[in-house]
């Protein structure tokens, strides 16, 4: 199929490339003219594991291209996709003007029948929106060309998109026409080679809740597991073994019950507000999704709290090693991390911070952390630690799990571990020698 994706995100640029990687020709549209140019020389603005190499194989094999003219690439497309950023306001909505914005100038370009489809995250009655934006601009041409609007939420998790795209557990097309369903199925179809009997048709309505629900679901265990642990504490419980106690019930399973540091990234923290501010918008009080959130928010400072109990409220003089700054491991994404908070709330009272992660430190030095004062960035993660008080872990990289802990001992000034992922063993840990603080245990 001849397939047009505007934008050139997370979502747009992996979508489009996992299409065309199933021999469509894709073209992915963007106004950035720098990200372009760099896409077209095969730099990826992104960390994604595959990504690189899946681009640039498209690319040359001409299955993939890119550009910045929409008005060029409607002619004899297929689908188009929607997929740039809906930014949270300042009320905890979905910013549409991007998606609308796009909406209207396929109005003004379209020349053929199209499927229009809704990639980005976007609240209930989006597709109403871009419909009515798109009939207005074809209105204004005086032309009437049929097009479908339809909403095909992404399921991808930073880390591991290319499997999610490449492998789905489950494809979510709402449409409410039986012709333009049949042609999802059929892009989908090679996605499938077991058969269809997990892409799930429904109407569009429901399709756009399903992927602000998805979300928030997930975000409930994070945040339940995470109050758990923190009840764990003051009755001298470990968090651990209940998590294996729970987990083992296959009503519950293992998934996102891990006690943290909070969840953080593009979606959950915006997709739960999102759909707060819809129950609210809509004379519902949604408790439990205000009582996740919440409980989140609090627990981005649970590990900062420890490091002031057992240093004191007046950190100055004080330097800590942080391991970890993306908001999960196998992504340079920083977005609403939880190291942004305790970072900030350390150099706040007077701390010197050592930083390193694998791949987030650009984005920690040009967004995040810019401009703040007290932090040094490392090459490696023992580098991180030459004579820091206290290491504090807020990322579970793969290099992290088994680091050398002879090594750790001789370069922090006193073996002092504050663990924000549970990565290792509290009496292994109390063996070698360290004061090691979990979330979840005394």
């Amino acid at each position: 199929m001849r397939i047009t994706v505007i934008g050139t995100g997370y979502v747009g640029l992996v979508s489009g490339t996992c299409f065309a990687e199933m021999g469509n020709k894709v073209t992915c549209i963007d106004v950035d003219n720098k990200k372009i140019a760099k896409l077209e020389q095969g730099v990826i603005p992104i960390f994604e594991p595959g990504l690189e190499a899946m681009v640039k194989r498209n690319y040359e094999n001409k299955t993939l291209k890119f550009s910045t003219k929409l008005s060029e690439n409607l002619n004899n497309c297929d689908i188009a996709f929607i997929a740039v950023g809906t930014p949270m306001g300042d009320d905890g909505s979905a910013d549409l003007k991007y998606v609308l914005q796009v909406a209207r100038e396929i109005g003004q370009y379209m020349s053929t029948p199209l499927i229009v489809v809704d990639k980005s995250t976007v609240p209930v009655g989006t597709a109403d929106k871009v419909r009515a934006a798109i009939t207005e601009e074809l209105q204004k041409r005086n032309v009437d060309i049929k097009f479908e609007v339809v909403s095909n939420p992404e399921f991808l998790k930073e880390g591991d998109a290319i499997n999610d795209f490449m492998k789905p557990d489950r494809v979510v097309i709402g449409a409410d026409d039986e012709a333009t369903t049949e042609k999802m199925r059929a892009l989908y179809s090679p996605f499938f080679r077991s058969g269809s009997a997990r892409l799930i048709t429904m109407d569009v309505r429901s399709a756009e809740m399903t992927k602000y629900v998805a979300n928030a679901m997930l975000a409930t265990k994070i945040s339940f597991m995470n109050e758990v642990a923190n009840i764990c504490e003051l009755v001298g419980a470990d968090v651990n073994d209940v998590r294996i106690g729970i987990g083992s019930d296959s009503r519950i399973g293992y998934s996102f019950i891990y006690p943290g540091s909070g969840y953080g990234g593009s979606c959950f923290p915006k997709d739960v507000k999102a759909l707060h501010r819809t129950a609210a918008e809509n004379g519902y009080e949604a408790q439990l999704i205000a009582a996740v959130e919440a409980v989140n928010d609090t627990q981005k400072l649970v590990i900062a709290k420890k490091v002031i109990k057992r240093f004191g409220e007046n950190l100055t003089g004080k330097t800590f090693a942080i391991w970890g700054l993306s908001f999960k491991p196998d992504t340079d994404d920083m977005r609403e991390a939880p190291s942004i908070y305790i970072i900030k709330e350390l150099v706040k009272r007077g701390a010197k911070i050592k930083a390193y992660d694998p791949k987030a430190m650009h984005e920690a030095q040009e967004f995040y952390l810019k401009g703040l004062e007290g932090i040094t960035y490392c090459n490696s993660k023992y580098e991180a630690l030459i004579d820091a008080d206290a290491m504090v872990l807020l990322t579970d990289w793969k290099e992290f799990r088994i680091p050398d802990f002879e090594e750790l001992k001789a370069q922090l000034k006193q073996p002092i571990v504050f663990d924000g992922r549970n990565q290792y063993n509290n009496k292994m840990m109390e063996e070698q020698g360290f004061e090691y603080f979990q979330i979840g245990k005394k």
